[in-house]
């Protein structure tokens, strides 16, 4: 019997003939099964007060944990629930190193808008040879000459927000289905978007738990990280590029610019949209 007991009694004897062997089952008893995370009809995470609860807690839990440790936990409460998505920056490398030690079974996607950087792509393949992490790429239905065709041209030319949305927010949206936590690598110096982002926080836009682990580092400790680690990272950045994008949309700063001044240059914009409510 596989996770039953059974308790056999004797054979028992009547007019001189042995009754068969009775065999009673005993059912194994009831264990504590975990709290199941709820969710809706449409497998989207729901917030409950408990769930809420439970964020805010481990969110002033883990605020001076060290990063490897929040991805331990985070590994360790949502399991095969729980992945990263990663355009391959500085930070999301980072990300990447301590995943590969802590928890190297996280799926971690890229979200691949047909726009990247010949040196992101190639970033891809080295995580693959370094950590043996093979980073799936995530794209949107139609491919960017479709795309482009029908809407007359290059969108991020005239309206980056939609190009953004339907490249990236959309593909994440359905990359996430049936997932309850990604994480993150934003810090809150890069932007005012991102000044008040928690450890562990509610994801409304998504319906996840958003785990950030390097939310309270610096740009100063991040590359020390890189270089005391040898983390590797994309060689566009010692040309300049503080942060990248997509080729259309990133450029490099000058001095004294803002780390992020390279996006989406020209456009009142400073954020993709997969980091905003």
């Amino acid at each position: 019997m596989s996770q039953a007991a059974a308790m056999h009694f004797p054979p028992a004897r009547t007019l001189g003939r042995e009754l068969p062997l009775l065999r009673v089952v005993v059912p194994p008893p009831e264990l504590p099964q975990p709290v199941d995370i709820p969710r809706s009809e449409t497998e989207k995470l729901v917030l409950t007060d408990d769930l809420q609860a439970e964020i805010s807690h481990q969110s002033q839990r883990l605020e001076s944990a060290e990063p490897s440790e929040i991805l331990r936990w985070a590994a360790e409460r949502f399991g095969q629930k729980f992945t990263m998505a990663t355009a391959f920056g500085p930070e999301g490398m980072i990300l990447i190193h301590m995943l590969a030690e802590v928890a190297p079974q996280t799926p971690i996607f890229n979200l691949d808008t047909g726009y990247q950087f010949k040196e992101t792509l190639e970033l891809r393949e080295e995580v693959k040879r370094r950590y043996g992490i093979e980073v799936e790429f995530k794209r949107a239905d139609t491919s960017v000459e479709e795309y482009e065709r029908q809407n007359g041209g290059p969108v991020y030319r005239t309206n980056p927000d939609q190009c953004c949305l339907h490249r990236k927010v959309q593909v994440l949206e359905k990359a996430v289905v049936g997932m309850h936590s990604w994480a993150s690598a934003i810090r809150r110096d890069q932007s005012p978007d991102r000044a008040n982002a928690p450890i562990v926080g509610w994801d409304k836009k998504f319906s996840l738990v958003k785990v950030s682990p390097l939310a309270n580092w610096t740009k100063q400790k991040v590359w020390a990280f890189i270089t005391k680690n040898n983390v590797p990272y994309n060689p566009l950045h010692d040309q300049g590029y503080t942060s990248i994008g997509c080729w259309p949309c990133t450029r490099a700063v000058g001095i004294g610019e803002d780390e992020r001044a390279g996006r989406w240059s020209g456009f009142a914009k400073t954020e993709c949209g997969l980091h905003t409510s």
